[in-house]
């Protein structure tokens, strides 16, 4: 397992995270022991949950996994989504906030977590509010790191400068949907990311299994997989060129003796400003293949053309000023960077 800095912080993560969507809905308890057990025998410090997964068993399970073991893991989890019926069971306020951090922490049998994710978009309470409430709770110690997934690249422009304005902390990492058939990041988010010093923490990168090698090009319902369970299955998010892209990854899997999911995994880390890319799994086996993606590099031909096969469709006005240094170059003498 190779492992890399998060973003401009200090923080170091695996290349693999561990993501327990699964725990509590396809996977019980002995199962969950066991699938964090493969992890820390590959070399995995980073486990991500969330305080709605599995209506928070997914937090019951992984704090149960991870006792005695605390030490060296990087745990993260979320806040946002509904976890009872009243209106501030929800959402991002200082009150939300403040309960749902207590709850986590109980489920997880933790005194803090490392970093803790904004889940989506609240926009009815103020950035300067949520953000002052996660930095009480970092000046209190249940928190060392804000975070947040989901966000559109103006609203986490807005929360960046409101954090500076404020001197408030500042989002370590940004958590998107990211894979060789949903690359839309790369426009905005990406740049913005690296601008601004946050790491990229994907999910999604084997789009619901898509990307897995359980499939083929045109298939889109595979008998004992999330397609016919009808759990998660994004196809609605695909790009228009999924099937020519799976092709490409099933051609490149087998010149490189490879797996599907890690080559597919791979290509996303191999990406710009990527810390760590998030594999879930319901068995200790899925779960060490998805292990396979580190310690190794796609390059040359075979990252060029998963790269061009996927290449999103330019769109207004990245179509428009595409080449337009290379233009200003030609037109006048510029120095040297």
């Amino acid at each position: 397992m190779q492992y890399r800095r998060l973003g401009h912080s200090g923080l170091i993560v695996s290349e693999v995270c561990l993501g327990t969507m699964t725990f509590g809905v396809s996977v019980d308890q002995n199962e969950a022991n066991a699938i964090v057990d493969q992890a820390f025998d590959a070399g995995v410090t980073f486990f991500d949950t969330a305080d709605t997964y599995g209506n928070g068993q997914s937090e019951l399970m992984l704090g149960e996994a991870l006792k005695g073991r605390r030490e060296g893991a990087v745990v993260a989890t979320k806040f946002h989504n509904p976890t009872g019926p009243f209106p501030t069971d929800g959402g991002v306020s200082r009150v939300h906030i403040m309960r749902a951090i207590e709850a986590s922490l109980h489920r997880l049998q933790m005194d803090h977590v490392d970093i803790y994710y904004v889940h989506h978009v609240d926009a009815l309470t103020p950035h300067e509010e949520m953000l002052r409430a996660v930095d009480d709770l970092i000046r209190q110690g249940k928190v060392r790191y804000v975070a947040c997934s989901n966000y559109e690249a103006w609203r986490l422009c807005d929360a960046y400068w409101t954090s500076v304005l404020h001197g408030l902390s500042k989002f370590v990492c940004y958590q998107p949907q990211y894979s060789l058939v949903m690359r839309e990041i790369e426009f905005e988010l990406q740049p913005l990311c690296l601008d601004k010093g946050m790491g990229i923490v994907p999910w999604g990168a084997l789009a619901s299994g898509f990307l897995a090698g359980k499939y083929r090009p045109g298939e889109r319902r595979v008998e004992g997989t999330r397609s016919a369970e009808g759990w998660l299955f994004h196809e609605r998010f695909f790009s228009s060129r999924a099937d020519e892209t799976l092709s490409e990854l099933l051609d490149v899997t087998q010149e490189l003796q490879k797996t599907a999911a890690q080559v597919a995994l791979r290509w996303v880390l191999e990406q710009r400003g990527v810390a760590s890319v998030i594999a879930g799994a319901r068995s200790p086996e899925q779960f060490r293949e998805c292990c396979g993606a580190s310690g190794w590099r796609l390059e040359g031909d075979a990252l060029q053309r998963l790269t061009g096969i996927s290449a999103p469709v330019d769109r207004y006005p990245y179509q428009m000023e595409r080449g337009s240094d290379a233009r200003r170059a030609e037109a006048i003498q510029l120095p040297s960077l």
